[in-house]
Order: C-alpha cells, then structure tokens, then sequence
C-alpha cells in the first residue's frame, strides 16, 4: 500500500491547541467495525456505550517535562536538549541545539545550576549520549523544576498547567509524548465505569517523539518503526486472560496500549503473559489482531502510522469516512482533540 492512500484534507482550524474542559466532555464519534456505521457522542457517555465486563486496557506512562533550555558552561550560550530515551543510569539519548556546537566533552547548565550534564558522544543520527548530574534523588525532580512539555510540533499555544499533557492516571515517568487517548478520562468518570461493571488493566509504553516521525518511504511496507520500551504486569494479564475467558470485550485506550498488548500476543503465540521488552510492532491494513476487541483513539496525522493503524482494525475505507465525516462535523483533531470508539 502507499502512504497517499492514508491522506485526508484537513483545515488546520481544527487541529486542538488546548485540551476540553472538563476533560470528558470531547466528542466521540462511535464507529461499529464490523458496518462502518456513526453515531456522535460525548466522551462521558462512554459507561453507557460499554458493557459489563469490558476492560479498559490503559497505558499509564508518564510525560516527563523533556525539554531542558540552559546555557553551555564556558561560553554562556544557550543550548537546548529534549530527553528521548533513558541508555543506562544518568545517561539519556537527546537531541541537541546547536547540535553541531555541542561537542563530546561540553559541559551543560540548567536551572539554578543544581542540574547539570556533559555531552558524551554524537550518535549516527545526529543525536547525543549525555550524562547528568544532580543534587536529588532523581533525575524526574529536576525536570519537573526546570524541565518543559514536548509538545507535539502542531501546538503552538502554551500550556498553562504541566498537567494538561497527563492522563490522569498516569504513574511511571518515561515518556517524550503522551498517550492522548487517555486525555479524555477525568477520576470521575472512571468511578462512573467502575460502577458499571467495566474495569482497568494498566500497561506502559513509554512513548518516544518516533510517534511524530512521518512515513518517509512511498510503500509504507518498507517503513522502520522506532522502537519503545514496554511493560506488562502480572495483574494486568491476569485481568485481560480473565475478560477474555468470561466472553469480554478488550478494550485499548490509545494506539500505544494496542501496540503493547498485540507485542505480547505476538511474542507469547496468542497468549496474554506478563513480560517487558522492545517493540518496534507496525499495524497496517493486513495485520491481524490478536488481543484486541475494541480501539478507543484520537484523530490522527494524516500518512501517519497511527492512522494506519486504526485503518488496520477497521478497514481503511471505514477510517477514512469516518475522518472525512469528522471535518465535516468540526470535530477537533490531534492531541487534545476529540475522541473515536471502535466495537
């Protein structure tokens, strides 16, 4: 398949600069997989458009505020690094501005000057090996002081609280963007399907900006995903065997929970088993789906690999209707954009 055949015209009026407030109250646009037909909701109707017994399979990968800006010790000039992926200990792959300046062996300061870092060596794709240094527990803390959001580059407005770019149950800090299907859920709409009989099964995928990476190739067959660090407990597969067993539906919340649980599937013959790894999986019309009976999910790019892989569960002609009847309503897009159910 060619990548032009996941595009779609979009008015850039409707690409969400601010989250929904409240949260829950983004459209959601109901798709039946197996017709293709729509109806439009609101995020909160979600317990009333479940059944008792689903599970809701979230990934609680927590944003970090990934964008340090600072000044080069020696020179004073200002440098910027965006923490991409943790290597081993205080080491983390970043990239770099100036990148071409910041040679292996210059030395970095941030905020008050409690946080610092040394440039080790360039990587093959532009990218740096840095070491930090600070005077807490965790690197986590300092980044929270002095650290930004990495907003996705189609936001241009500023965030007025660090928050809006985090699920509400988010726990495990590691990711560079947020699992934004997740961004709809408030603590009290979850009580409320929690009453209904549906219930949660947690996983990480810790997210890297890969997920903005456009398909360059034409065959989107010959397109490398990047790879992310995943993790699913022992409880979580517990829950999921269980649903399964009981004749529930499995529900991913998010491309990145998908990606995740149909890793395992795959890695384990079917079979839903505790475990953490890599994963570099690529869903495109053609692959099957082992563990996933449902999809909840946001408007995606288009040509992206994440629309590629809504087009994969429910057919791309679907998806594509379903996206052209989205601009025609002026549903938002992107990532605090409005909300797409897929049963």
């Amino acid at each position: 398949m060619r990548k032009s055949d996941f595009d779609f015209a979009l008015p850039p009026e409707l690409i969400a600069q601010t989250p929904a407030s409240p949260r829950d109250s983004s459209r959601l646009l109901c798709m039946d997989k197996a017709t293709g037909s729509l109806q439009h909701r609101t995020f909160w109707d979600l317990p009333a458009l479940l059944r008792k017994g689903d599970l809701l399979v979230l990934n609680d990968s927590r944003v970090i505020a990934a964008r340090l800006i600072g000044e080069k010790q020696g020179s004073g000039g200002v440098c910027e690094l965006l923490l991409l992926r943790q290597v081993k200990g205080d080491v983390w792959e970043c990239l770099a501005k100036p990148g071409k300046r910041l040679r292996p062996g210059a030395a970095l300061r941030f905020g008050d000057g409690t946080l610092t870092a040394e440039v080790l060596e360039t990587l093959p794709n532009g990218g740096k090996h840095v070491r930090f240094c600070y005077d807490t527990q965790t690197l986590y803390e300092k980044l929270d002081a002095f650290g930004e959001m990495p907003l996705p580059p189609y936001i241009k407005t500023k965030l007025a609280n660090k928050g809006d770019y985090q699920t509400v149950y988010a726990k495990h800090p590691g990711s560079a963007a947020a699992p934004t299907a997740g961004l709809h859920f408030t603590p009290d709409l979850m009580e409320k399907l929690q009453h209904a009989g549906i219930g949660f099964a947690h996983l990480t995928l810790h997210v890297g900006l890969g997920t903005f990476r456009p398909v360059q190739e034409e065959r989107i067959e010959d397109h490398t995903m990047h790879s992310e660090w995943y993790s699913l407990e022992e409880d979580a597969a517990q829950a999921i065997n269980h649903t399964q067993k009981a004749g529930g539906r499995v529900i991913c919340v998010g491309t990145t929970s998908c990606r995740t649980l149909e890793t395992v599937a795959r890695n384990n013959n079917g079979n839903i088993v505790p475990g953490s790894g890599e994963t570099d999986i690529f869903l495109y019309p053609g692959s099957m789906f082992l563990a996933t009976d449902g999809l909840l999910t946001n408007f995606h790019l288009p040509e992206s690999t994440l629309i590629m892989l809504v087009s994969a569960f429910c057919g791309r002609e679907n998806t594509l209707n379903a996206y052209r009847v989205a601009v025609e309503e002026r549903y938002r897009f992107f990532s605090f954009g409005d909300a797409m159910l897929i049963l």
